[in-house]
């Protein structure tokens, strides 16, 4: 974009919103072409406002802007997805506002982002479709650290760099990755990799969404890969992913959660 530019537009969608002052708000906005920034919405929060309906978390969005000095300033929005199916079920909009924080979290700014906005935008796709909910997730979760250089290590052994063997192995998420039975000792908080495993999570990395949605999963395996997936992410990022205590809610209390205020 010109820095000559006053007035410019990107299709985007909305990660999270934050209150500014006594009407405004702040959006991150994540765009094909411009990466995630920061996008002022003033009086966005005033009764009469036209904007606000339109700028909502996860709404897809074509968005006039205007170069400001802090931030760019929000002066006109067209709704192209508001994603409907997602806020009409708990179980679904509790996941995409996981991959929406989980997003926010992980990029940088203003870095040229295209596969990881076109990642998004199928995650909540398959997530408003009613497509394996979990399913789509851990797809995202596994793509969005590749398309981000956070990469797990799946193929060889993390410790002595030997290709894994055909049996259960360990996963390390502060080594980066899978690490054998010989290199394992004194190693901080290592879990269990069992084969299938360890098959399950070199498929997500390498395979198309059709390829993992054929494959059916029993419980006890979707709940390994989630735990080293969100290990992983966790150590990745220095924290959890605040969502992800919300969907363990709905999964004890069977969706009897308030929904978050979005």
């Amino acid at each position: 974009m010109p820095s000559s530019a006053r007035l410019y537009k990107t299709e985007a969608i909305i990660l999270r919103q934050r209150k500014l002052g006594e009407a405004d708000r702040i959006l991150t906005l994540l765009t094909p072409t411009l990466g995630k920034l920061d996008a002022k919405a003033k009086g966005v929060r005033k009764t009469m406002s036209r904007l606000s309906g339109h700028l909502q978390p996860l709404n897809r969005v074509v968005v006039q802007l205007a170069q400001g000095h802090a931030a760019d300033v929000i002066t006109g929005v067209e709704t192209l997805d508001s994603f409907r199916g997602l806020r009409d079920d708990l179980d679904r909009l509790s996941r995409a506002l996981y991959a929406a924080e989980l997003t926010d979290r992980i990029t940088a700014e203003h870095v040229h982002s295209f596969p990881i906005f076109k990642l998004m935008l199928e995650t909540l796709t398959r997530l408003e479709r009613g497509n394996d909910s979990d399913l789509a997730l851990r797809y995202y979760e596994m793509r969005l650290l590749d398309q981000s250089g956070f990469r797990p290590e799946l193929d060889r052994c993390v410790g002595c760099t030997r290709d894994l063997e055909p049996t259960d192995n360990f996963f390390a998420s502060i080594a980066g990755g899978a690490i054998c039975r010989s290199c394992v000792a004194g190693l901080a908080g290592p879990r269990v990799l069992t084969l299938n495993g360890l098959k399950l999570l070199r498929l997500i990395q390498r395979g198309t969404y059709n390829d993992v949605a054929r494959v059916r999963v029993s419980a006890d395996l979707a709940e390994e890969v989630e735990r080293h997936l969100r290990g992983y992410i966790i150590t990745v990022l220095e924290r959890d992913v605040n969502a992800a205590a919300f969907i363990e809610r709905l999964r004890r209390e069977g969706h009897r959660a308030a929904a978050p205020i979005i």
